[in-house]
């Protein structure tokens, strides 16, 4: 069955949802209008391209029906149409999506079977500085200096898993990672304790907008802001003008630190990874019906249990 809300039900959940996207954004805002930059923060609002304009926007998810006059102020955003009895996201629209859907799912899927490895160290910004006289944050000094962050780099191995981030390694730390990794095998290569896999959640579910509802996608930017967090207090980077006190992960001790924290947001990300897998699923199984009407019929996929 299709899920129909009453005006007031989901007026109340997108007001809510608006509250919760202001409140993280305010500090961005603030920064934007007085042109400060965040070697930390800012890193959510420029990789990640969903702006704060967009968050804003309240999605209730595939197989819901939204009633009542204001509802059809959903009729401009793209996906939506108007049915009997109100506006929802149209099973065209899943369709157009079927294929990012698909990697999707595949992705976390073959990301969760894996078992954790929790021994990378957040060595990937150092790999990023390399052999380099250049940093990615130019207004941040390095908190070992450039030989001191060569010999740290020297010292470990690097086990980057994550190809987002192995593509930022210099020329001389690529060919130091464990494996070569690419693009084409990112599906054979993520795996959960990694912190940027736990980030990218946050950009799956608004790839996936609007068939997932969005508290889902806050969901994933709350994770990844502290997944964020403790990925630069691992860093070279000296982030105490910032507030931040480092994890010296040069030290037996600042890695042990380091793993403590990596393993409590694996523990955090499996749930919304499941949780994704799962919207995913259902959607794939709406694009198994024939027609519209069994589409439609599919979205109780969505609301039984």
């Amino acid at each position: 069955m299709v899920e129909f809300l009453d005006e007031s039900a989901w007026a109340q959940r997108a007001g809510a949802h608006r509250d919760r996207v202001d409140a993280f954004c305010a500090p961005h805002r603030e920064r934007r209008r007085t042109g400060r930059a965040h070697p930390v923060w800012d890193f959510l609002f420029t990789y990640y391209s969903l702006r704060p304009r967009r968050l804003r926007w309240w999605h209730p998810g595939f197989g819901v029906v939204l009633t009542g006059a204001a509802a059809r102020g959903y009729l401009g955003r793209t996906g939506y149409r108007e049915v009997r009895g109100g506006v929802t996201v149209t099973a065209e629209h899943l369709r157009a999506r079927a294929d990012t859907v698909g990697f999707v799912a595949g992705l976390l899927r073959a990301t969760a079977a894996r078992p954790a490895r929790l021994n990378c160290f957040g060595l990937h910004e150092w790999a990023m500085v390399y052999r380099s006289p250049d940093t990615r944050h130019g207004a941040v000094p390095l908190r070992l200096g450039h030989a001191g962050t060569d010999a740290v780099v020297e010292s470990m191995s690097l086990r980057c898993s994550h190809f987002d981030a192995y593509r930022f390694f210099t020329d001389a730390a690529v060919g130091r990672n464990a494996e070569p990794l690419s693009r084409e095998r990112q599906v054979e290569t993520e795996q959960p304790g990694c912190l940027h896999a736990a980030m990218d959640l946050y950009k799956w579910a608004y790839k996936l907008a609007p068939l997932v509802p969005s508290d889902l996608v806050m969901d994933g930017l709350e994770l990844a802001a502290d997944a964020r967090l403790l990925d630069m207090r691992a860093s070279p980077y000296d982030l105490r003008e910032y507030g931040f006190e480092p994890i010296a992960v040069e030290t037996p001790g600042g890695r042990a630190d380091y793993v403590r924290a990596q393993q409590e947001i694996a523990d955090r990300a499996a749930p919304l990874r499941a949780t994704l897998t799962a919207r995913c699923d259902a959607l794939l199984t709406a694009l198994d019906a024939d027609d519209t009407d069994a589409v439609r019929a599919g979205f109780a996929v969505f609301t039984d249990g």
